[in-house]
């Protein structure tokens, strides 16, 4: 059965297929069979504005009756499409996601912070793994980050904090945000065991290919503190030239590698995995558990 999930975030809406079988055993698979990313950087119109412009409307139809059109030629039989914090904040959200029913059939849900970490968190990463360690799911987009802490098999919090890639380009994460957000991880995190991160979002994948690890292997936080001080070193055109960047990527990998460096060093965790998942992962998990319970 193919699913696909659609993820319209601040940075970039995704359209995510997946082929899901089941086989005689009662275990599930999940192959992607199509991931296609568009950087409409809605935020950057709703966190000077509050609204999303005429021209970025125009290409997020476009860009959605797209989708719509590979999942029908995918012969997609389930969707799931959510936004996250560009649209929660744009006043005229309730406008476009109106437009792009009527002109697409997609329907468009905006989705809290919370239910963010909580779509993120049904990858379940952090139950492969060893429980010598606690894992802290870290899912940095363009206007928020999410926060999803597993401790003794159990969800201990899930935290979701306006503190994103193109917020802080657009100085728009004051000292009191960066704050609560240290007092609250510091104190949630406290008392459990060894913290181990787990990362999520197109960021931190990049970084992880520049690294050249192997797949299943951490990445260090001084590394990561090393390329947030590399990176920030050069000028936009030359991380685009150097590091085979696009740009709508080389600006916002540094803001990036900021958030992931802190939320690490607050939490008390030295590595962080990259199991390459994200939001519309997530999604495809939890509308698979939908069309089974159907």
């Amino acid at each position: 059965m193919k699913l696909a999930a659609i993820d319209i975030g601040s940075n970039a809406a995704r359209l995510l297929i997946t082929d899901v079988s089941v086989d005689e055993k009662e275990k599930t698979s999940f192959n992607k069979v199509s991931l296609i990313r568009v950087p409409l950087r809605l935020g950057f119109d709703v966190f000077d504005t509050g609204k999303i412009s005429d021209r970025k409307i125009d290409l997020l139809l476009n860009t959605i009756k797209g989708f719509s059109n590979l999942i029908k030629a995918f012969e997609v039989e389930a969707v799931k499409a959510c936004a996250t914090s560009a649209m929660r904040d744009a006043d005229n959200a309730p406008e476009i996601i109106s437009l792009i029913k009527d002109e697409s059939g997609i329907d468009i849900e905006v989705i809290s912070g919370s239910d963010e970490a909580s779509f993120i968190f049904e990858n379940h990463i952090a139950e492969n793994l060893d429980k010598d360690h606690s894992y802290l799911y870290i899912d940095v987009g363009g206007g928020s980050t999410e926060l999803t802490f597993f401790s003794n098999n159990n969800l201990v919090f899930k935290d979701s904090f306006n503190i994103g890639t193109i917020r802080l380009l657009k100085n728009a994460v004051s000292e009191t945000m960066w704050y609560e957000m240290k007092d609250d991880i510091k104190t949630k995190t406290k008392g459990h065991k060894q913290v181990t991160a787990i990362g999520s979002g197109g960021n931190i994948n990049k970084i992880f290919s520049l690294s050249k690890r192997k797949d299943g292997k951490a990445l260090s936080l001084d590394l990561l503190r090393d390329y947030y001080k590399e990176l920030n070193n050069v000028t936009l055109k030359d991380r685009i030239a150097l590091y085979k960047l696009r740009e709508d990527r080389a600006d916002v990998i540094v803001p990036a590698l900021q958030i992931y460096v802190n939320v690490m060093r607050w939490a008390g965790a030295t590595e962080i995995y990259v199991p390459k998942i994200g939001l519309a992962d997530g999604l495809i998990q939890h509308l698979w558990e939908e069309v089974r319970k159907e």
